[in-house]
């Protein structure tokens, strides 16, 4: 089946008004993978139609960051749409999202300016503005979004918590490569030494979650150690962050923990920026 485009406000309007049902809405940048496609059937199960946005949004790209060369493969992504029984694309141009120049945006506050929002300042309040548009625009019932990407997952449940935005947004596993990178559009920068070195942060984070009977501190001692390595490999790995985090605030746990937290590392291999976490509980045995 092959989905209906809808590249303008005014088709998009014409073609959210003939599903008939519940929808659900995938918000991407294109260049769509594995991890992509699950996202498209979770919101398969969750709805009777499902919707796919394919948009790079410019203003949660910083200064020196990739937003002139990130992936633009539309055509293919469209036949992965295709492929997946998916109903609308929304494929709209800067113009269209954006006809002037914002002056009203969403301000992510304290939770956007802490580990990936330290690391790059303002990148979460244009990720949730462009989020908001996008439901305001499609007007899902559901809203699907990976578990990859664990902090702007629960900057997004925020958000629409604190503005009543009436959808529910549900969270879908990251998606690994067999080598346990996972899952991103930007992998395909990463030569081949470049990779090696990227594994380590899936190590790092597998590491960490051995030690979890011993405590957050051993669990974040475990996982510095493969990151350490590296740090010292050729390429090497640039450090980011790694962090031990409440999932729902991502503020840092320190000190003796029960219950959920998460593991967070990102860091820069050559050019290429590279997020992971891993989802811990330290009230259960993992």
């Amino acid at each position: 089946m092959t989905p209906i485009v809808a590249r303008t406000r005014e088709e998009l309007a014409q073609a959210r008004s003939k599903t008939e049902g519940t929808l659900a809405l995938v918000p991407t940048m294109g260049a769509l993978h594995e991890g992509h496609l699950s996202l498209m059937r979770q919101a398969r199960r969750s709805a009777d139609a499902v919707a796919v946005s394919v948009f790079v949004n410019p203003l949660q790209f910083g200064p020196g960051e990739d937003f002139d060369r990130y992936p633009r493969t539309f055509a293919a992504d469209l036949e992965a749409c295709a492929a997946e029984g998916v109903d609308l694309v929304f494929a709209p141009t800067r113009e269209v999202m954006y006809p002037g120049e914002p002056q009203v945006t969403i301000k992510s506050g304290p939770m956007g300016e802490v580990v990936e929002g330290a690391a790059r300042p303002g990148h979460f309040d244009g990720m949730l503005t462009v989020v908001l548009k996008l439901l305001n625009l499609v007007r899902p019932d559901v809203a699907i979004f990976g578990e990859k990407d664990a902090q702007q997952l629960a900057m997004i449940r925020r958000m629409v918590a604190d503005l009543n935005v009436p959808v529910e947004i549900v969270g879908a596993p990251t998606v690994r490569e067999p080598d346990g990178l996972a899952l991103s559009s930007r992998n395909r920068y990463l030569s081949v030494p470049e990779r090696r070195t990227a594994l380590a942060l899936a190590r790092a984070l597998r590491a960490g979650a051995d030690a979890l009977a011993s405590g957050p501190d051993a669990v974040l001692a475990a996982a510095r150690a493969v990151l350490a390595e590296a740090e010292a490999a050729e390429p090497p790995l640039a450090l980011d962050y790694l962090v031990l985090v409440d999932p729902s605030t991502f503020t840092e746990i320190t000190g003796p923990h029960a219950g959920r937290a998460v593991l967070a590392v990102a860091g820069r291999v050559g050019a290429t920026h590279l997020i992971d976490n891993l989802p811990l509980d330290f009230g259960k045995e993992h």
